[in-house]
């Protein structure tokens, strides 16, 4: 429970921290935030109008504090561009990139699981050569790339076969069309999902092969009457989780910016469409809710993982007693 508390009251001064980062970022750049939102051929009146209406003419604490505590009753605020809510247009676009992301990981483990125990189950010297060059080569491919290649193959309209949707997302949503909404997701997650296996590979891998190398407990059991492959799954890859849990929770962090990259590709109106096309049309409002959001589900990844890794390992509570 101490462990809780202490992980928690971090988490909360992280946040803080962050706020106080991303509110300070948009306001010591160069210029004043009503100018650069109007425009260079913006009137004065309408650089007045922008500053009332958003409260830039206040004391920047104050600022802070309205926004903070908005952001504490779940008010992102308004945007400058299109006068809705910032956090019902990000509700949208989050229908869209979280199950990418969740789609993307299943993918990766998946692809990355099996290969990284295959790696070091086989006994045959040029399979393992194969799955080594493998996972060296496929987290060397840019997501974009292999996104590109799905593309030419499955991709409706340009693909050999043509036989996936290749652009776009259905305008009824989940709600309206959940089967075409799934298929639109489906050459994403795989083009993303594709280059995180290749590091859940190397990973599990390298971990199956230190606990190999320790002896003790895969001897043991192969000592109780298992072979030597049922050793490393069910002794060797229980122990390996919480070290795989960890890697799991990054690459989760991690698959945000390829998504964003691969959304663009495939014309999907994800969160980052949103925060690309906010920071051009100089929406630095929604911008300020937006990085923020972003920042706080990297922190909350990561107090996630941090519980669960030591839930996963009791060794974690012994050496601090």
């Amino acid at each position: 429970m101490r462990f809780v508390i202490r992980r928690l009251l971090l988490f909360a001064a992280a946040l803080f921290g962050i706020s106080v980062l991303v509110f300070a970022a948009l306001r010591i750049l160069p210029g004043d935030v009503a100018v650069v939102m109007a425009g260079t051929n913006a009137t004065a009146s309408r650089v007045a109008e922008l500053r009332t209406e958003f409260g830039l003419d206040r004391p920047y604490p104050i600022q802070y504090l309205d926004w903070a505590g908005g952001l504490l009753h779940g008010d992102l605020g308004m945007s400058a561009l299109t006068g809705r809510a910032v956090a019902a247009q990000v509700g949208r676009r989050a229908a869209i990139t979280f199950p990418l992301i969740v789609m993307s990981l299943v993918v990766a483990l998946a692809v990355g699981l099996p290969l990284g125990c295959a790696a070091v189950i086989t006994r045959n010297p040029r399979l393992r050569g194969f799955f080594h060059v493998l996972a060296i080569a496929g987290g060397a491919v840019p997501a974009l790339w292999s996104g590109l290649l799905l593309l030419l193959l499955f991709g409706q309209g340009v693909g050999l076969l043509g036989v996936l949707p290749s652009q776009g997302f259905p305008a009824d949503g989940w709600a309206g069309a959940p089967g075409r909404a799934f298929a639109s997701l489906i050459l994403p997650a795989f083009a993303t999902g594709f280059v995180a296996a290749a590091g859940i590979m190397r990973y599990t891998r390298a971990a199956l092969e230190d606990i190999a190398a320790e002896g003790g407990p895969v001897d043991m059991a192969m000592a109780c009457g298992m072979t030597r492959t049922q050793a490393l799954l069910r002794v060797g890859l229980r122990l390996a989780t919480p070290q795989l849990v960890s890697v799991v929770g990054l690459t989760f962090a991690s698959m945000i910016t390829g998504v964003m990259v691969i959304e663009n590709l495939f014309a999907l109106p994800g969160l980052g469409a949103l925060l690309v096309g906010d920071v051009g049309n100089r929406d630095l409002v929604a911008v300020q809710s937006e990085l923020f959001l972003l920042a706080a589900f990297f922190l909350t990844l990561g107090l996630i993982v941090d519980l669960a890794h030591r839930a996963l390992d009791p060794r974690l509570a012994a050496e601090e007693e």
